[in-house]
């Protein structure tokens, strides 16, 4: 999940939001608005339970927080590097960069986040009770309450055993403490998340046709629509690491790729026959110094009448934003280390010269042809 709003920095960790999380923001104040706040509360204005509810829900996405961040100090701590927290609409995600180093890290990275919403659920009910026995007013107490309930929840959530969810963590850091190898508990763990994720999936639809709770049935569907996919996603990602154990970037590139010079005008590319069977080129200086990529793509886009005074090189993906390797970069680190960017093209680099270009191409033959072999680990 991408951050779009950086909201804070906090020790050192970055903390930022996709707009999807407005969305929740908006769900969550007009329901308590609309609902929650005026039957604990009755009588007073509607201004007042809108500001209450719009204070409840920027209090639950601080707890969100704070359950993320419980998260990434721990895993910093373990030696864990932690690139930032995303808040978006079915809660946060915390970047972790690696692995845990034990199972025991694991599973103290993965407990601390529910840990740190039970601790939350019992100071929002510890001020529930100690407003209400002050005699504060019906709305703070209703506030309190809620907070400390959803926090629970929350807390309970996360402990479902179903990978990637903090409680299937918690499975994986069992099965892997049990002497399963880390990626065979991965996998386990992946399974029961995808069988979890397709039975809240049926629990939604559901709802959906035998109630009328129409909100709950589609949270339930989502949920379970995200859950299903992501344990599906660290499956594969399992098993392409585990198929591509051993294999270099040299061993996949497409070595020597035809360069074309920065300086050539996109119209007298388009212009001249190309039986090249790439549609993506790197971008080489008047000395031969690489200074881009350029996709067949990203020139069409230009307009015609500007094509003879647009050069590649003016139009090309720059060297900041192209991924690099070196020849003997094992593909299992590069595919970790490229993260949400596996689908780029990867220029491979050696003493400074380009030797090779490695596409998402390349890697999926290989997988294909390993699993073919028989190589496909047995988990």
């Amino acid at each position: 999940m991408r951050e779009q709003i950086h909201l804070a920095t906090i020790a050192g960790i970055r903390i930022g939001a996709n707009w999807s999380v407005l969305v929740v923001l908006v769900l969550i104040a007009w329901s308590l608005a609309a609902n929650l706040l005026p039957d604990a509360a009755p009588g007073n204005p509607a201004a007042l339970y809108w500001a209450a509810a719009i204070g409840a829900a920027v209090l639950f996405l601080a707890s969100i927080t704070i359950h993320e961040l419980a998260h990434s100090l721990v895993a910093r701590r373990l030696g864990v590097g932690v690139e930032g927290i995303t808040l978006w609409m079915f809660g946060g995600v915390s970047t972790i960069e690696g692995e845990a180093p034990s199972a025991g890290a694991e599973a103290k990275i993965a407990f601390v986040g529910p840990a740190t919403s039970f601790i939350l659920a019992a100071v929002f009910g510890l001020a529930n009770v100690l407003l209400a026995a002050a005699g504060a007013p019906a709305i703070l107490t209703a506030m309190t309450a809620w907070l400390a309930v959803i926090n629970f929840v929350l807390g309970l959530f996360n402990l479902v055993p179903g990978f990637p969810l903090d409680g299937g963590r918690l499975l994986r850091a069992i099965l892997w403490g049990l002497g399963r190898e880390r990626d065979k508990a991965t996998v386990r763990a992946a399974v029961v998340g995808e069988v979890i994720g397709i039975g809240m999936m049926a629990i939604g639809l559901l709802l959906l046709f035998t109630t009328r709770d129409l909100v709950g049935g589609l949270w339930l569907l989502f949920l379970g629509w995200i859950l299903r996919n992501a344990a599906s996603a660290e499956r594969s990602r399992v098993e392409v690491t585990r198929a591509l154990l051993g294999v270099s970037v040299g061993d996949l590139m497409t070595p020597g790729p035809v360069t074309m010079p920065a300086a050539m005008p996109v119209d007298e590319f388009l212009a001249a026959p190309r039986p090249y069977r790439f549609a993506t080129f790197p971008v080489v200086g008047a000395t031969d110094d690489v200074e881009g990529l350029v996709s067949l793509r990203r020139m069409l886009e230009v307009p015609a009448p500007e094509r003879p005074t647009t050069t590649l090189g003016s139009i090309a993906t720059g060297l900041a934003g192209v991924p690099t390797a070196a020849p003997d970069e094992k593909v299992t680190d590069l595919l970790q280390r490229l993260g949400n960017d596996v689908n780029k093209r990867v220029l491979v680099m050696q003493d400074g010269r380009l030797v090779g270009i490695l596409s998402p191409h390349d890697i999926s033959r290989a997988l294909y042809w390993a699993t073919q072999r028989g190589k496909r680990p047995a988990v």
